[in-house]
């Protein structure tokens, strides 16, 4: 007869533990993955595959941790600081997507479209046409870059930079996370702005016509050429939004290496 001790459950169960709660809690805030379209099962399942796959590349536990029971208190606070990183991790990425459609924010309204809003059932949130059109290009990005692939093994990688520990916020007094904020607006600055030049000078070169010929309606004209010459930008410079999303992405997911 096979007979197991308790010691023996804990030990085995242990390392397959902590790299599952960070796993999840990164799906749960990831973009992507961690829509409503995904359901949760398959959250799980690709979470308890992560764990069992990378148990190789985990720097082993300390002795102290290793035979923790699962109901000791300090377990409490272990678990916390998995949630703590994991989530931090899908929001560092969430940051990236953000930035994108921010920049087509700002595009929409140079472009006039700012008011062609409508609700988004998979985000539960309003977004303007352009935005909605960034989010999705970039979600495309996303996958044919391999960017899911770059997100697992730097969640396998935290592992390292930060190890499974009793104090469950000192992740977020070293990292400051509330500070990755200002990426949005940097990044999508970027991007948006060789179509936001392009509109700016289109404009002005309507007001010159409105001073030079003032019997042309310049408001019956101006939104169709703002439009159409917002489109061919938009057009021109989507091959060119991989380079700023993989570098945002790579500069954020850095600070877990």
């Amino acid at each position: 007869m096979i007979t197991f001790t308790e010691a023996q459950i804990v030990a085995w169960l242990t390392p397959l533990l902590w790299p599952f709660l960070r796993a999840l809690a990164l799906f749960q805030a990831l973009p992507v993955l961690g829509t409503r379209a995904v359901p949760l099962r398959v959250r799980i399942g690709l979470a308890a595959f992560i764990a069992l796959a990378s148990q190789g590349s985990l720097p082993p536990l300390p002795p102290e941790l290793a035979t923790l029971p699962l109901d000791a208190p300090p377990m409490l606070l272990l678990i916390t600081q998995q949630v703590v990183i994991g989530l931090s991790l899908g929001f560092a990425v969430r940051i990236v997507f953000a930035a994108v459609e921010f920049a087509g924010e700002i595009i929409g309204l140079q472009m006039g479209l700012n008011f062609a809003g409508f609700f988004d059932p998979i985000s539960a949130s309003t977004a303007t046409a352009t935005s909605r059109f960034f989010g999705t290009m970039v979600a495309w990005l996303f996958i044919v870059m391999n960017g899911h692939l770059l997100v697992i093994g730097a969640l396998v990688q935290s592992f390292n930079a930060f190890p499974v520990g009793p104090e469950p916020f000192a992740f977020l007094r070293q990292m400051q996370p509330q500070q990755w904020g200002a990426e949005i607006f940097s990044t999508g600055l970027w991007i948006a702005l060789p179509l936001v030049t392009m509109l700016l000078f289109v404009n002005l070169v309507l007001g010159t016509i409105s001073r030079v010929a003032p019997q042309i309606n310049i408001f019956a004209i101006g939104f169709p050429v703002t439009l159409g010459v917002g489109l061919l930008g938009l057009l021109a410079t989507l091959p060119l939004m991989q380079q700023p999303f993989t570098l945002a992405l790579e500069r954020l997911l850095r600070h877990f290496q």
